[in-house]
């Protein structure tokens, strides 16, 4: 049975910002956008977020629910920095760590370089450490597997720990609402309410057929999670090829005007997804799925990266509308980024073809 932890930092960008400028401490504070409202938000201090500001959201949008918050142009390389400092925390326990972004990770703590046996007692120290030689929190889920461990890294934040042991996963899965497992985004969410669907305890009244089914090959992997049985492994740093978000929605689409609005969505997310990253591409994939479950892909590169949500959308709608969107329903799009040419901190886990989606 694997001892499994993973440590979130809190509010990182914002935390740092807070941490380096006193004049931002106890205020609301947006990393990313701009006060006239262009861009998108990296991520915000806890005095934003009780606005309702969070990370993905257009500054506009942010702007409007926290009128007096002071923006902040993101120093990506400080938070680099600091990332390789907090990695190097980790390294004085055990070298299984699978960094999911600058802010964030699992490690396998199963042996420990210490021998110290507790996951709990590992997790604590290095909080302890992180405050102590970086004057900055982070919270930390334990537990068997990966899932439950992220899970239970978010229910006391910030500055928190919870354990979630194996003889309490099960029923703590069951209670967990659908919006909190992995791969069930808005779009799934929304789908999976709309079947009555709202818990853990409603998937499992589904079999293992049904749910594949119903999400595909995802619903495998939901059946064996609300049980408690995620056997993926920590995963260390592997070079990342691609960095891409996709959506599958609830109804095909079939107009033109319908793809558009959701291919800027996606490109809000993606661009959220490479600053946090700090990755910068020069090779834009677009990704379509029919209805028939036949796909295809269109590329294009450019000499430059492509580094704004309005680059990012002009080209994926460019690539759409040279394949005739309209003349069969399409179930899923995705935008991938692909040619890096400057990665500044390590992928989330990839895919056998090294390609990283975040699925929504």
């Amino acid at each position: 049975m694997r001892k499994i932890i993973h440590i979130d930092m809190d509010a990182f960008y914002a935390s740092v910002e807070q941490r380096d400028f006193p004049q931002y401490r106890g205020r609301p504070v947006i990393v990313g956008g701009s006060p006239e409202g262009r861009g998108v938000v990296a991520t915000a201090s806890y005095e934003a977020r009780r606005y309702g500001v969070h990370s993905a959201m257009s500054a506009g949008k942010a702007r409007q629910l926290c009128p007096h918050a002071i923006f902040v142009y993101p120093r990506f390389d400080v938070y680099k920095a600091i990332s390789l400092e907090i990695r190097e925390i980790f390294r004085r326990y055990t070298d299984l760590i699978e960094p999911l972004s600058l802010d964030e990770a699992y490690l396998d703590v199963t042996t420990d370089k210490l021998q110290i046996g507790s996951a709990m007692e590992i997790a604590e120290q290095i909080r302890a450490f992180i405050f102590s030689e970086l004057h900055l929190t982070a919270s930390a889920g334990v537990s068997v597997n990966k899932f439950v461990a992220k899970i239970a890294s978010g229910m006391q934040k910030p500055n928190g720990i919870t354990f979630i042991g194996p003889s309490k996963i099960e029923t703590f899965m069951e209670k967990l609402p659908v919006e909190k497992f992995f791969g069930v985004g808005e779009v799934t969410a929304r789908k999976m309410k709309s079947m009555h669907l709202h818990t853990g305890a409603d998937l499992k009244r589904l079999s293992e057929v049904e749910l594949i089914r119903i999400f595909g090959k995802m619903g495998s992997f939901y059946y064996r999670i609300v049980r408690g049985i995620d056997e993926r492994p920590v995963q260390p740093f592997r070079e990342r090829k691609s960095l891409g978000v996709e959506d599958t929605f609830p109804e095909d689409l079939t107009q033109l005007a319908q793809m558009d609005a959701e291919l800027y969505t996606i490109s809000q997310k993606l661009i959220e997804r490479l600053q946090r990253s700090n990755a910068k591409g020069r090779t834009l994939t677009l990704k379509i799925k029919y209805n028939d479950f036949s796909q295809i892909t269109r590329s294009q590169s450019f000499a430059i990266p492509l580094v704004d949500v309005s680059t990012i959308y002009t080209i994926a709608l460019q690539l759409l509308e040279k394949t005739e969107p309209e003349s069969k329903p399409i179930r899923l799009l995705g935008i991938s980024i692909s040619n890096f040419e400057d990665v500044s901190s390590d992928p989330l886990q990839a895919d056998k073809s090294g390609q990283l989606w975040l699925f929504s």
